[in-house]
């Protein structure tokens, strides 16, 4: 089985993955790692840019901006929403990841479009061998209104997905 353990610092060490019985596992050469450019999606990133690291593979960031916010952004077409969303982006990862961007090679893909159909259409058109993303952990009616990005792609993508859930704050339990 493939093992991935942590170490101190919370970097990732990975072993050798075995499949018992002569399965087969498809080696993982491009990890999209969808973003909403939150503080809670820094954790999926983290996640994907050290696995891709330790499996030589590659990241396509994904940011999917809400077709919704055109009406409130003063841009007079979409190409002027997709630029704004591609610098947030850009300096989204120098600021959180600046020291792992030589290290794996990245792209960084911005459409318009609803995250989670966009996440599912992006997996088939280009073929990614796994998504790693954060889940925001969105429980009670929320959850039962919304549903959850992470859960919607969890169903219908053709690749396996590998979801992130934010530590839990210890310190709301008064000890």
């Amino acid at each position: 089985m493939a093992a991935i353990s942590f170490a101190a610092c919370g970097r990732i060490r990975y072993k050798e993955a075995t499949i018992p019985n002569g399965g087969f596992m498809k080696k993982i050469e491009k990890i999209l790692a969808p973003t909403d450019l939150s503080e809670i999606s820094c954790l999926g990133l983290s996640y994907a840019l050290e696995l891709a690291r330790g499996w030589g593979a590659s990241v396509t960031v994904y940011h999917v901006a809400d077709a919704a916010e055109l009406a409130n952004y003063k841009a007079r077409s979409l190409d002027g929403l997709i630029e704004r969303h591609q610098q947030s982006l850009s300096q989204f990862l120098k600021k959180h990841f600046a020291e792992m961007l030589a290290s794996v090679e990245i792209r960084e893909i911005v459409e318009i479009g609803a995250p989670a159909s966009n996440i599912v259409a992006e997996v088939e058109k280009s073929g990614y061998d796994l998504i790693v993303m954060s889940t925001h952990g969105r429980t009670g009616i929320a959850h039962m209104l919304m549903g959850s990005v992470t859960e919607q792609v969890l169903r219908n993508a053709t690749c396996p997905v590998f979801s992130v859930r934010p530590p839990k704050d210890t310190s709301k339990s008064g000890g």
